[in-house]
């Protein structure tokens, strides 16, 4: 009789986290940040069409790392809850908190019982009528949640960048400042990295930065409840092209 082979619990777990982990470094860094006029997403990404930011409901937004079919999926999953659970009770029931919790469960369920677990890292942020009253959980590949402030990197050299947003993210930034700040962190940490003569990096093109806001009171800046708003073309070139004269 052939013998099973054995593997400890701790060892399969440390083997499932690994893998995810390597799998999630291999992604190009997203910066989610909470600022003066509501929550600003920076991604580096090259694609027109395969989005790491998206909108799940009025005021709560969608980042992510990782593996696009798997971080997709769950952000259809979480569309599809939200308008449920909107269209069940009302629509100020669908909150970040809610969402995280089932993602947290979804992931979670997924590192125990699945052979491969997902290599994904999500924030699901939540603009507030006021900047304290702003949401950002982040969630790993093993379903662990932490409500965070400030700002979030994942993805990439994140450790990198946030030692260099670490010195200019402000509450008082405005979008368009925090937008800039984070081009500034990816640039530091992204694959350009820095010249070998010491000089700064080049400023990141604006073909490979994918940028949204959620705006803190998009009923009166556009009459909408719906608080996200993708930043490309000439309005996010014109953008960054400020940072450059500055």
């Amino acid at each position: 009789m052939t013998q099973q082979f054995y593997v400890s619990p701790e060892q399969l777990m440390k083997d499932r986290a690994d893998f995810a982990r390597k799998g999630i470094g291999r992604g190009r860094s997203v910066v989610v940040m909470s600022c003066r006029d509501g929550i600003a997403l920076v991604a580096e990404n090259a694609s027109p069409s395969l989005h790491k930011l998206g909108e799940i409901y009025d005021r709560i937004a969608f980042a992510a790392v990782g593996k696009y079919n798997e971080f997709e999926s769950l952000r259809q999953a979480g569309v599809r809850y939200a308008d449920v659970r909107g269209y069940s009770y009302a629509r100020e029931d669908v909150t970040a908190r809610g969402l995280a919790s089932v993602y947290a469960q979804s992931l979670g369920a997924v590192f125990t019982a699945e052979s491969k677990p997902f290599e994904v890292e999500l924030v699901v942020a939540e603009v507030g009528r006021s900047q304290d009253a702003d949401h950002l959980y982040r969630l790993t590949f093993d379903g662990s949640i932490a409500d965070e402030s400030g700002f979030v990197v994942m993805g990439g050299a994140a450790d990198v960048v946030v030692d260099a947003l670490r010195g200019t993210w402000s509450a008082e930034l405005g979008l368009p400042g925090g937008v800039r700040a984070a081009a500034r962190a990816l640039r530091n940490g992204g694959t350009a990295g820095t010249p070998a003569d010491g000089r700064p990096a080049p400023p990141l093109d604006p073909s490979v930065l994918e940028v949204a806001f959620l705006e803190r009171d998009p009923d009166t800046l556009r009459g909408s409840r719906r608080a996200f708003r993708r930043i490309g073309g000439p309005e996010l070139e014109t953008l960054l092209q400020h940072e450059q004269d500055t």
